[in-house]
């Protein structure tokens, strides 16, 4: 019930009350519960009374414990509005991560804190923000990208306290995850803009390995396969000139003001000449060049219903659906 860690940054009295405070907010002590006495939190994590004793007059003068005497403390009031913090680690922010964001602290109550933090697609940052964050949030909020073997730095947290975020690993089918299914979705939206794509010779799909997940090189290939048609994966589109006939699935921003700039250079007409279709639709999307077909799922939705099943504690995992935008670049 009580964890008190060394060297994180946090004063040991104040572990103790977030850990009290943690153990109300989640309904592991309700009122009328008894908490381990100041000689036991003392004994079991080598501090001192004084320490214990000042965590315990903090929990009292905030009415949410109460002491009884000959007997030890209790919880006063299980009503009581505790400050819950979760701890939310994303891969990298763009304009429909921040989306996400917003629409995710939107819909959180107002007793709700969420520290945001990036690992820009480092394992080691991964891994230590992990590490040196254990025990002081409520709940974990984590998007592992295609970060290889990440269940093995999860799994020191308490599973039903994590929440996967737009990737799942076949390592991480324990936690509750809110997740897009990328093999499925370019597969299933590539099918529907079939018709469109027939008049162009290629596929060409932009494919940074150690960004991009590997559902989407899967469903693009597999669609290639199924429908014949020609294709190529290639990893960047800086300095590359695009060729009359292609139609290019763009996962990432950069990537399609690159292509956008080199057709003009080329004097390539977009749709006539060159297709184009990109992943994640943003405001810009709709304006630049006429507009942009687009793969997208609902990022909104996602962080409405990410607060959702953390404020009714569910422990599910739901699939983000995604859509296809036509516009003018097909």
């Amino acid at each position: 019930m009580i964890s008190v860690k060394n060297n994180i940054g946090k004063a040991k009295y104040k572990q103790i009350v977030d850990s009290i405070e943690d153990a109300i907010a989640t309904g592991v002590l309700k009122k009328g519960d008894k908490i381990p006495s100041i000689n036991e939190v003392k004994a079991k994590h080598s501090l001192s009374r004084d320490t214990v004793l000042m965590a315990f007059n903090e929990l009292k003068n905030r009415g949410i414990i109460q002491s009884i005497v000959g007997k030890g403390y209790y919880v006063l009031s299980e009503d009581i509005e505790v400050q819950q913090k979760i701890f939310l680690l994303f891969d990298e922010l763009n304009s429909f991560k921040e989306d996400l964001y917003n629409s995710f602290l939107e819909h959180l109550t107002d007793n709700i804190h969420v520290d945001i933090f990036f690992h820009h697609f480092n394992k080691s940052i991964f891994d230590k923000l992990i590490y040196d964050n254990l025990g002081a949030y409520s709940y974990y909020v984590i998007m592992p990208a295609n970060l290889p073997n990440t269940n093995r730095v999860i799994k020191i947290l308490p599973a039903d306290r994590v929440y996967i975020l737009d990737q799942v690993h076949d390592d991480l089918t324990e936690y509750a995850a809110i997740y897009q299914n990328f093999e499925e979705a370019i597969y299933k939206n590539l099918k529907e803009a079939s018709q469109l794509i027939e008049k162009y010779e290629k596929l060409v799909l932009v494919f940074p390995q150690d960004k991009q997940p590997v559902g989407m090189l899967k469903g693009f290939q597999r669609f290639c396969d199924d429908h014949n048609f020609s294709n190529v994966v290639i990893k960047s589109v800086k300095n590359y000139i695009p060729k009359f006939g292609d139609v290019y699935i763009i996962p990432d921003d950069k990537s399609l003001l690159y292509i956008i700039k080199a057709l003009k250079k080329e004097k390539l007409s977009l749709a006539e000449d060159v297709g184009v279709i990109s992943y994640n639709d943003t405001l810009l999307k709709e304006i630049v060049e006429g507009g942009i077909t687009t793969i997208s799922t609902d990022f909104n939705a996602m962080g409405k219903r990410l607060a959702e099943m953390i404020l009714n504690k569910e422990q599910v995992r739901i699939e983000n659906p995604h859509s296809l935008i036509i516009r003018n670049s097909l």
